[in-house]
């Protein structure tokens, strides 16, 4: 293999666009300095239609983690009753987080690689009006899940005065997100997955409501306490240090995705989706979530007469392109294969190639070409179709 390949494609981090890696590289700034407020002044207004919101998205230095924890942190107090969709791994650890605040954990547990069903959010609120907070993840990274985060918010209003916290690390960014129209609470994401940054950034967004139950909790926080966070940004300031090379490439990014135009950006990963879950079905391969339930970031790959942890390693040794594997019971199970922020169709007709590759250098007899030519059909046709939009 040539030296100093490496194609990675796993569900994060992901490949970071040259324009932004450039803009990381400008010299440092003083971060209470008059360059850094108007950095933050030109910032604020482009994360808003990202995440559909009016509110202002607050920007924190840390993992997309800490930005779950700041959400359960600035929500509830110990003794609160909240429900935890679990639909994966990350759905796991919104629980896990929950618990380790002393919070009285009710967990709608779903069958790993399905779509929470939002009747049974309905359901459950019915019989239990107690509930103060209701977290959802809106993709599970651990199974390229999609869950309906719409309606879960919609099922949550019309039966609860819960508040709806989502998870959105491994999507915003890549998928459309309407945070006011669709009434959630709080929406949170990081830096190193659809917004095409290195991690050490998270994202949040608080609705009215949820800051009336922000600044009404009585729950100790200092570093991850929200309305610092807020009056700060008022000023174009942030109430610690701000990771301020992540900040010189978030508006690079923020640049790219406008240029590219929002929409565009969204229709780009539902054919990238398409086209490696078209591939992978024209190689017999079974994926593990229906179509219905799929992610426009990341899909999940469950092979039968081959062992995923030997294509990892196949292809990258041979090709340097890295993929996941799967995750706690799915370990040893699935392949994960990310597709989002800097990634394109061309992108994906390479991963293709190269997982055909790695299958016949296992032994296994597939048609070599056959995933590529179902991927460049999909493609084609998601082409004809935009312009005949035009």
């Amino acid at each position: 293999m040539l030296q100093d390949t490496s194609l990675l494609r796993i569900p994060g981090p992901t490949p970071i666009p040259p324009s932004v890696q450039r803009a990381m590289d400008q010299p440092m700034i003083g971060h209470r300095g008059i360059e850094t407020k108007e950095l933050l002044g030109r910032i604020k207004p482009k994360l808003k239609p990202v995440f559909g919101t009016e509110q202002d998205v607050l920007i924190m230095t840390g993992s997309g983690t800490s930005g779950l924890e700041t959400a359960v942190v600035n929500t509830t107090k110990a003794r609160d009753e909240v429900l935890v969709i679990v639909t994966g791994s990350f759905g796991d650890r919104f629980a896990k987080i929950c618990e380790a605040y002393q919070l009285v954990v009710h967990r709608l547990e779903v069958t790993w690689g399905e779509a929470v069903d939002p009747e049974q959010v309905r359901e459950f609120l019915q019989k239990n009006p107690q509930i103060k907070v209701v977290f959802a993840t809106f993709c599970e990274t651990s199974t390229g899940v999609l869950n309906p985060v719409a309606a879960i918010s919609k099922a949550v209003h019309e039966n609860s005065d819960a508040l709806v916290v989502v998870d959105g690390v491994s999507c915003v960014g890549g998928v459309e997100a309407k945070m006011d129209e669709w009434e959630i609470d709080m929406l949170v994401t990081g830096s190193q997955k659809a917004m095409m940054l290195p991690a050490g950034l998270a994202f949040v967004a608080a609705s009215k409501q949820a800051w009336q139950v922000i600044e009404a909790n009585q729950q100790p926080r200092f570093y991850l306490d929200l309305r610092k966070y807020r009056d700060n940004l008022a000023d174009n300031s942030t109430p610690f240090t701000p990771a301020l090379s992540l900040l010189f490439g978030l508006e690079q990014a923020l640049a790219l995705m406008e240029q590219e135009g929002l929409q565009k950006v969204y229709e780009r990963h539902m054919t990238m989706m398409a086209m490696l879950r078209g591939a992978i079905t024209a190689l017999g391969i079974p994926l593990l979530t229906k179509t219905e339930a799929a992610s426009p970031t990341v899909t999940a790959i469950h092979p039968e007469n081959f062992d995923p942890e030997q294509l990892r390693k196949q292809v990258k040794q041979e090709f340097g392109l890295a993929i996941a594997g799967g995750q706690q019971h799915l370990k040893g199970k699935i392949i994960r294969i990310g597709h989002m922020g800097y990634c394109a169709p061309q992108d994906v007709l390479q991963i293709i190639s190269l997982l055909e590759l790695g299958i016949q250098r296992l032994g296994k007899r597939i048609a070599l070409g056959q995933g590529v030519i179902a991927a460049q059909e999909i493609y084609l046709d998601a082409r004809r179709e935009a312009n005949h939009d035009i």
